[in-house]
């Protein structure tokens, strides 16, 4: 028997919704980088970018476990001299919790270019209310 190996012309792309309300970030991300990858899939290969689109609603609802939200900070570089930046998770989830998503899923999907084609089909929204409905999106439970 040989080994399937997925043609880009033969995979089917379907759409998910994942509910962020009272479930930890982290588990959240980590079940959404699992479907954008295919991972759910048994026709995944890890060579070829098969996963599915996600919609994750109420963002802002999620949970941080322990002392995460006043301890865990986000830091980056502007890449100019003295330009380290840094934000803490508890000024993030109430300021902009969609980014706070996107970091997460996107620390979890592989560092190469299927990683930012996975990362496209990523939609977060930090309320109840998405504006993809002519996709009719399955619910995904966690």
């Amino acid at each position: 028997m040989s080994t399937y190996m997925p043609k880009a012309n033969e995979i089917s792309r379907k759409w998910y919704v994942l509910d962020a309300a009272d479930k930890s970030l982290g588990r959240v991300a980590a079940q959404a980088a699992s479907i954008l990858r295919g991972k759910n899939k048994p026709t995944f290969a890890p060579h070829a970018d098969c996963g599915d689109h996600v919609i994750i609603i109420n963002c802002a609802q999620a949970k941080l476990t322990g002392k995460k939200l006043e301890k865990k900070t986000y830091k980056w570089h502007t890449g100019w001299i003295g330009g380290l930046k840094e934000i803490k998770y508890s000024d993030m989830m109430k300021n902009d919790p969609e980014r706070a998503m996107m970091i997460a899923v996107n620390g979890m999907l592989p560092n190469n270019t299927l990683g930012r084609a996975a990362l496209k089909r990523l939609r977060v929204y930090a309320g109840a209310e998405h504006g993809h409905a002519a996709q009719k999106p399955e619910n995904y439970e966690i």
